[in-house]
Parts: structure tokens; sequence; C-alpha cells
């Protein structure tokens, strides 16, 4: 296989509407296909998904040029993002995951390192203890994405960052799309696969919402190619990112499985033979206010109208030409 990433736009103080609270996904079930993922003896191959978006979030880090000399990993996985990173930038790192099996499988790194388990739905850390909370490939699993982004608000000190990446809602759109017409086509109507992911317009406003400012979201779309459907099925359960929507529909049919594998080939396969899964990775920085961060200024502090600017550039185009 091969993987592609391509940079689309960056968009700041995004806003939509608030969602309420919703109950959409089986935390226990997404521990157990974390636990059997991570148990896996090669479950190394499956990481170079985690591994690619981690090495981006620690560029993240770098891109800050401050040292941090304490900071959070929430829902670490093996620990992805650790490895990019030294201890000359961050100092001490506290890992935590809800896998027990992820945390013990976890990469070594030379920063100083603490192992918690713990849900990232529930963060066992007192107020203002961090100068630097991560998330990379986990919150998108979350049933309270508003409430997981105020505690990582709370444990933050002020002039904190949070920096992570979440699963955007075009995600594998090609897989999606072939089992839905395959579906269709077989049994006359169709189950949600695909576990619903967070909208690139949601995020400005949540983390406005948890009290974060100085907002920027990013959009990469990593594109990778397999043999066939089956194996991007196969990956995405040895990632342990299997569906654990409530609603999910826990059988398919093998006559299904087969349509839908030559749609996903006759709509989207490459001219090698090989399909692609498209992944949209959304990546997101916010601050925990300070009285030392930069603050915009009034409305109506400007001591120049837009009259004064319009006459300015016609006298300035007029002074051009002669």
């Amino acid at each position: 296989m091969n993987i592609s990433v391509r940079s689309l736009r960056s968009l700041r103080g995004l806003s939509s509407g608030q969602r309420g609270t919703m109950n959409v996904f089986d935390r226990s079930t997404k521990r157990k296909q974390k636990e059997w993922a991570s148990s896996l003896l090669d479950s190394d191959k499956y990481d170079y998904l985690r591994d690619e978006v981690g090495s981006r979030v620690a560029d993240r880090v770098y891109d800050v040029s401050r040292t941090f000399p304490l900071a959070l990993d929430v829902g670490c996985g093996k620990s992805h993002m650790a490895e990019h990173l030294s201890k000359d930038i961050v100092e001490r790192l506290f890992l935590t995951d809800i896998s027990d099996s992820s945390l013990r499988n976890r990469r070594k790194c030379e920063i100083p390192s603490h192992c918690v388990l713990a849900d990232e739905e529930f963060l066992p850390f007192k107020e203002n203890t961090f100068d630097l909370v991560l998330s990379s490939m986990s919150l998108h699993w979350i049933n309270d994405l508003p409430g997981a982004l105020r505690q990582i608000h709370h444990v933050l000190k002020p002039d904190g960052v949070f920096i992570g990446a979440v699963v955007g809602g075009e995600t594998l759109y090609e897989l999606r799309c072939s089992l839905q017409l395959a579906e269709l086509e077989r049994e006359g109507g169709f189950a949600p696969h695909i576990s619903p992911y967070t909208a690139v317009t949601d995020l400005g406003n949540l983390l406005g919402q948890a009290g974060f400012n100085m907002l920027t979201v990013d959009i990469d779309e990593v594109q990778v190619n397999y043999p066939g459907m089956l194996e991007v099925m196969s990956d995405l359960q040895g990632m342990g990112e299997s569906n654990c929507a409530w609603n999910r529909k826990s059988l398919l049919h093998r006559d299904t499985i087969l349509a839908a594998a030559a749609i996903y080939k006759e709509m989207y396969g490459n001219e090698d033979g090989s399909v692609p899964s498209t992944f949209q990775i959304l990546y997101m920085i916010g601050w925990k206010p300070h009285e030392s961060q930069a603050k915009p200024v009034k409305r109506g502090s400007a001591n120049v109208s837009f009259a004064d600017l319009s006459k300015m550039s016609k006298l300035q185009k007029t002074n051009e030409k002669s």
C-alpha cells in the first residue's frame, strides 16, 4: 500500500450551531476493540495512519516554539506522538488511554513518561495541571466531545495550549457509499456501517464554547491504496477503528460484501487494480486564555476610516500613472 497526504486548507474561528450531548458510541465495545487490536502479534503493521497523523501533530508542537514542562496525551493508544518529540521540548509526559494493552505495548521514547488508565471522557487530573495537552486519532469516538474539550481546558494551565487531531466527516466515503449501494441492491435498505465523524464546521465553535481562544483548524486528506475493499475493512479492524456506534449492524451478508467490493472497485478503483481509501484528518489548536495574550482591539478604536483609505488608494494610483 502507499500513502499520500494533501493539505487542503486552513480555517480560523469557525462556528456552527450547538449540539446537545448524545450517547452514540458504545465505549465498552471501543475499549475491547482497542484491547484486541493492540494485543495482535503484528499490531505494528496497522499503525501507519496513527504514526503519520501523530508525526503531524508533533510538527505543530514544534511550531509553538516553547518548552513544555508537563504535557498530557489524551487517548494515546500505543503512544504515536512521543517518539516524534524531544525532551528539550516536552520535559515530562503523562499518557492516558482506556486500553491497558495499548499502554503496556506503548512505543519507547526519550521523554520521561507516566501511564494512566483513564477514559478520555473522564480525565482524573486537577485544574491548571498541564502546560500542553495533545490528542491524536481518539476524540472522534467520544460521546460528549464538548464535555471532553471542557475537561481538557480545565486541566490546562493559563496560557497552555491544546493540539489535537480527529477524524473528519468525509473519512471513508468510498467504503460508506459502496456498502450503502450494495445493501440497497441486495437487501432493499441499508444500515450505518461507518461511524459518524465530526464535521469541520463544528470544531471551531466547540473549542470556543469550551473556553479556548486563538483557534486554528487545519484539514489534511490522507489517501491510502489497498488491494481491495476487504483489505480496507481488515486494516480498520487491526487499527481498532471498527464501528462501535450503538445502532451499528452486527452482521453483513456475504453476497452484500461481495457486491460492495465490486461497486467499490468499479466506482473508485485505480488503474493498477488497487482501491483508494480517504481519511480526512482535522487538526485543531486552542489556547487557554491568559492576560499576557494578544487581544483584539475594541470596535471603533481605529483612527482611519474606510473612506480615508479609499481616498488614499485613489491618490496613490493617480501618482503612479503620472
